[in-house]
C-alpha cells in the first residue's frame, strides 16, 4: 500500500471514530478512560499535538470543538453527567496521580 492510500485510510478511520462518538453522547468520557484508556478530550488532544507538529496553531476549544462537533461546554452540558463513586475509583485505580 502506498503512504497516499494509508494516509486516506487513516483520515476515513478517524473520520469514523469521531462520527461514531459524536453519536454515541450516552457513553460518558470517564467511561471511555475506564476502559479504553482514552477519550475525546485525548483524541482532541492528539488532533491539537499533530496540527501543532505542522507548525498549525489550533487551540484547546478548537480541537474539542473538531472532536465534539460543537463548543465542548455546550456538549457537557447537553450530555455529560456526574461520575460515580465507582467510576471515580476506577478512574483512580487506573490512572494513579491524575
Amino acid at each position: 500500500m502506498d503512504d497516499q492510500t494509508r494516509t486516506e485510510l487513516e483520515a476515513a478511520a478517524f473520520r469514523r471514530l469521531v462520527s461514531h462518538f459524536r453519536e454515541r453522547t450516552d457513553v460518558q468520557n470517564i467511561d471511555m478512560m475506564n476502559l479504553a484508556g482514552f477519550c475525546r478530550n485525548c483524541l482532541s488532544n492528539w488532533y491539537r499535538e499533530a496540527a501543532d507538529d505542522k507548525g498549525l496553531d489550533l487551540s484547546k476549544e478548537d480541537a474539542r470543538e473538531i472532536v465534539y462537533g460543537m463548543p465542548y461546554a455546550e456538549w457537557k452540558a447537553k450530555f455529560q453527567t456526574e461520575a460515580t463513586p465507582d467510576q471515580q475509583q476506577a478512574f483512580k485505580d487506573q490512572n494513579p496521580g491524575h
